[in-house]
């Protein structure tokens, strides 16, 4: 490897040669972060308005993060499961605490835990709620995202994630988010194990249900005796103005899953929280992982989530997302090539009218030209999800930066 940095265009040449082609990234090189800003191998500054799909909710490189990755990475960083470790036992402690529940799966991504929140669902139909050997079902929204498992892409109705991978997983069905009375007919099958619902759809674009829809699922997955699943991956710890989504609505899931902000943006940790009854449904030998649960992981998610109680981001996210949110309003009302804005917290979106377009692309690449890096969800709506501790001095000049780019788009006028 050459001792001299490598320069924006020869980062790109590289991975563009040598890296499948399964992304398609905003063409900047990120070789430095720290807090809301991130630079280019050319010294360029950018506002950070993605945080890594919401994985770095405590800003990037945290000196507690930073001490703690340090400290345990020169002490133990992987033994597998199969011996003890010091550091689990207390990290699902401190979670099952913290969160309420009874004990912890830890898995390593989002989907991983996901995937092990349905395996947890299927195994409690078939030897508690009595369904058929082999006929469970899970039930998710239209428009889900979880992943791109065969598992995720089988629950999923995006036909780009879809194309030329079937055949699919069977037992995953689907109706429209945020209707009840469909969700209602569907738990009426006896073989529906568990309903699996993310609180705000994040890659679809940042989808809010009407208010009270949370509470409905939770109404209707007791009365059919059905587990409801949040994915709280992208919304969770903190990122909506609330430690969990869910809590808008005081709304408790049976199990809980949660994933990127887990880990502090250091490394890939997540996991399934639930009951005795749900979690001991699996046994040794049935599920597991080789990283899942290492000393690293257990270490920096317990720092990670005391990080977020302690600097109170979740209250801070309210206060940062509500100024974003009138920004974002002025600008919806001044330029007519948007049609909404929606989010909570910070986890927001703009709306261009012109669905089916890439205005949102052109409006990203404009953004980075003007020092804002965000990334578009569809091609006509830009997703807005800064790191938590963002400031208010932060937050304006990003509505600014969004006016002046706004100002430029060929569509405009």
């Amino acid at each position: 490897m050459p001792n001299n940095p490598m320069t924006t265009a020869q980062a790109l040449h590289l991975e563009q040669t040598y890296g499948a082609q399964n992304y398609h990234p905003i063409p900047v090189v990120i070789n430095r972060a720290h807090g809301c800003s991130v630079w280019d191998p050319e010294g360029r500054e950018y506002l950070d308005f993605l945080s890594a799909y919401s994985a770095v909710n405590q800003g990037h490189t945290h000196p507690r993060l930073v001490k703690v990755i340090t400290e345990q990475a020169s002490t133990l960083t992987l033994t597998s499961r199969a011996f003890y470790n010091d550091k689990l036992g207390l990290y699902c402690e401190t979670m099952c605490r913290i969160f309420g529940y009874d004990r912890l799966l830890p898995m390593n991504t989002g989907v991983e835990a996901a995937e092990t929140s349905v395996k947890l669902a299927r195994r409690w139909a078939y030897e508690v709620k009595g369904v058929e050997a082999e006929k469970a079902e899970v039930i998710f929204p239209e428009g889900n995202f979880w992943g791109r498992s065969l598992g995720a892409i089988s629950a999923s109705s995006d036909p780009e994630s879809r194309g030329g991978f079937g055949p699919f997983v069977p037992g995953m069905r689907q109706v429209p988010y945020n209707d009840l009375q469909a969700l209602e007919e569907a738990l009426q099958n006896p073989r529906v194990a568990a309903f699996m619902v993310e609180p705000i759809q994040g890659e679809a674009g940042v989808v809010l249900p009407d208010p009270g829809y949370l509470q409905g699922v939770r109404e209707l997955c007791t009365r059919y005796q059905v587990l409801m699943i949040a994915d709280e991956i992208q919304t969770g710890l903190g990122r909506t103005g609330a430690l969990l989504a869910c809590d808008h609505e005081g709304v408790r899931p049976d199990l809980l899953v949660l994933a990127k902000a887990l880990g502090g943006g250091m490394l890939p940790v997540s996991a399934v929280l639930g009951s005795d009854e749900v979690m001991l449904r699996i046994r040794p030998g049935q599920h597991g992982s080789t990283f899942g649960g290492n000393p690293l992981a257990c270490a920096v998610a317990m720092e990670a989530v005391q990080i977020i109680l302690d600097e109170d981001l979740a209250h801070h996210a309210a206060i940062r997302g509500e100024q974003l949110h009138r920004g974002l309003m002025e600008l919806v009302t001044a330029f007519p090539v948007l049609q909404a804005t929606r989010g909570k917290g910070l986890l927001r979106a703009l709306v261009f009218g012109n669905e089916g377009s890439e205005t949102a692309w052109d409006f990203c690449m404009l953004l980075k030209d003007h020092g804002l890096l965000a990334k578009p969800t569809h091609g006509h709506i830009v997703r807005l999800a800064p790191p938590l501790i963002i400031s208010e001095q932060q937050t304006q000049q990003a509505i600014e930066i969004l006016a002046k780019c706004l100002s430029q788009l060929p569509t405009q006028g």
